[in-house]
């Protein structure tokens, strides 16, 4: 059976064969990296059918269009982030290293993908209208924001952090000062005659932050 005539029978959400699987895995990797590159208005779906190596019927017939196939790229772009997170293991680790690590992992990763950082510029622009859609990208933060307060809380017993720290807004605060530096590298370098892009440049901003936010916690 070939893959079409699969995703006709079965339905995107029903299981399919390590071919079919396949075939969706390359079109997600070839839509990312247009719409990183074009935005969800400029991408072309003839363009991801190309790179995937497979036909805009197979496409539509595993995302039902462009838009779908745009959110299915957010999800899949979030649970790859989530996934690294959530390997970092932070309740195994002393409360201030632990967050010594989300400061680092936030800022590298951020560094290392700029294709994330593309897609959530350009979801921003559309006011997050597809990413209202998931229900599964909230779902991966609410245990993410369980264990950061589970380490605040042992901070707090220990006498290393203070009282009254929302673990939301640290999150926030943690990815703003990192997605900030990595997303504007271009234009601040310019603005202050610096290089934003070196290693010893995201070392420099890393130990910042990480002084940023342990300043702010310090009881």
């Amino acid at each position: 059976m070939s893959d079409l005539a699969e995703v006709g029978r079965r339905g995107v959400a029903a299981p399919l064969s390590p071919r079919a699987a396949a075939t969706r895995q390359r079109i997600l990797d070839a839509a990312l990296t247009e719409f990183a590159a074009n935005g969800l208005a400029g991408a072309r779906v003839d363009e991801i059918a190309t790179r995937a190596d497979a036909n805009k019927r197979m496409i539509y017939a595993h995302f039902g269009s462009k838009e779908e196939l745009w959110l299915a790229v957010l999800e899949t772009a979030y649970a790859a982030k989530r996934a690294e997170e959530h390997a970092l293991e932070t309740a195994d680790l002393p409360p201030v290293e632990a967050m010594r690590a989300l400061v680092r992992f936030n800022l590298r990763y951020t560094a290392a993908h700029p294709e994330f950082v593309a897609l959530l510029n350009q979801e921003n622009i559309h006011r997050a209208a597809y990413l209202k859609r998931s229900g599964a990208v909230p779902a991966l933060y609410s245990p993410l924001l369980a264990a950061l307060g589970a380490v605040l809380a042992r901070g707090q017993r220990e006498g290393v952090f203070r009282d009254g720290v929302d673990a939301m807004q640290l999150y926030v605060s943690i990815l703003g000062l990192g997605h900030f530096y990595i997303a504007n590298r271009h234009t601040l370098s310019t603005i202050f005659g610096a290089e934003l892009h070196t290693e010893a440049s995201l070392a420099a901003r890393e130990a910042h932050i990480e002084e940023v936010v342990l300043g702010y916690l310090r009881p």
